[in-house]
């Protein structure tokens, strides 16, 4: 394990209730390349390291091993779970039974309440994890606000009993969150979405910050690693970019720390996953130290290729042409 470490120098943003979450957290999807166990020993180390800011689901399949993590840390008295700001989201399956997935997921985890509350898909579309990219559910159906709301609703309840601290949303596009704003009592506290330096999505991105919603960014490496399902041959490999390499070079880098260093800086909280302390480590440390310059930052923000790599095609309802429809990039919901 690595030395334990003071989180105090690493920086926070203040969420719209007042609250702080950390300025960068841990993902802990490996669950198509690592076991449950690999997972839950980088979360302990991670913790003993600095990190305060977890990011789970319940379809990552391993929550109740992250759980021992948690408990042995509070247990020995490494952290407290104040100190912790832990995030899980409500699989497609489960959006009838928010309140059930919730509780389950406190179970697993030993953490009491959850900080962040995520329905991780805007819409019922279940998929078993780990299904091959052709695969489709006769019952997927396209996005509809009232069928959302009704989950956010549940979440809303979740909040008024305690069990959770604030509402995320995840994967949503400007058309569908203009679609249901309205009709919400509790404003979102953040939104988790694909961010990297050669996909931006500056227009959801600017939408979000502008009322007071956290953007998280997931894949915030452009996950080199992520499943065969998501890659396609169009894809752009944002860590081989010539302007990452050379403002890497110039810091004396690799350019994963560059991407962290850009999101950071660009207002976004990052959630890279690694099981190698070393990695976990260096993320954690550069996003406190050798910032980049306005210039490194017009340089990344010139980067942006459309580059979506979670595509989502899984998530497809029966009439839909592909899965940009899935992303209403004509600025009106497809349905």
């Amino acid at each position: 394990m690595g030395n334990q470490k003071s989180p105090a120098p690493v920086p926070a943003v203040t969420l719209y209730t007042g609250e702080q979450m950390p300025c960068i957290g841990m993902g802990t999807f490996g669950s198509d390349r690592f076991t449950p166990e690999e997972v839950s020993a980088a979360v302990a180390g991670a913790i003993r390291c600095g990190y305060r800011m977890f990011d789970c689901a319940a379809c990552y399949g391993n929550e109740d091993r992250i759980g021992e993590a948690f408990r042995e840390a509070f247990d020995e008295g490494i952290v407290k779970r104040e100190e912790l700001f832990i995030t899980t989201k409500v699989w497609n399956d489960m959006h009838e039974r928010v309140e059930e997935s919730c509780k389950k997921s406190i179970a697993d985890l030993q953490c009491g309440y959850v900080d962040l509350f995520f329905i991780h898909w805007p819409f019922p579309n279940y998929h078993a994890p780990g299904c091959d990219g052709d695969s489709r559910n006769p019952d997927s159906k396209p996005f509809g606000a009232e069928e959302y709301m009704s989950t956010y609703r549940q979440c809303e309840a979740l909040v008024e009993q305690g069990l959770i601290r604030h509402i995320g949303m995840s994967n949503m596009t400007v058309p569908k969150l203009e679609a249901v704003f309205p009709l919400m009592k509790i404003k979102p506290a953040a939104c988790e979405l694909e961010l990297h330096p050669c996909f931006q999505q500056k227009e959801l991105f600017e939408y979000l910050t502008a009322r007071g919603i956290q953007p998280i960014a997931f894949m915030p490496l452009a996950s080199p690693q992520r499943p065969e399902r998501d890659m396609c041959p169009e894809d752009v490999a944002d860590l081989e970019q010539p302007v990452m390499k050379r403002i890497a070079a110039a810091h004396g880098v690799h350019p994963a720390l560059i991407a962290i260093k850009w999101a950071h800086q660009r207002g976004q909280v990052p959630i890279p996953f690694s099981i190698h302390q070393k990695e976990y480590e260096s993320n954690l440390r550069c996003v406190t130290e050798d910032p980049l310059t306005e210039e490194e930052m017009e340089e990344i923000a010139s980067l942006e290729r459309g580059n979506r790599l979670v595509k989502g095609q899984v998530f497809l309802w029966e009439g839909a042409n592909d899965w940009h429809d899935l992303w209403d990039e004509s600025g009106t919901i497809v349905h």
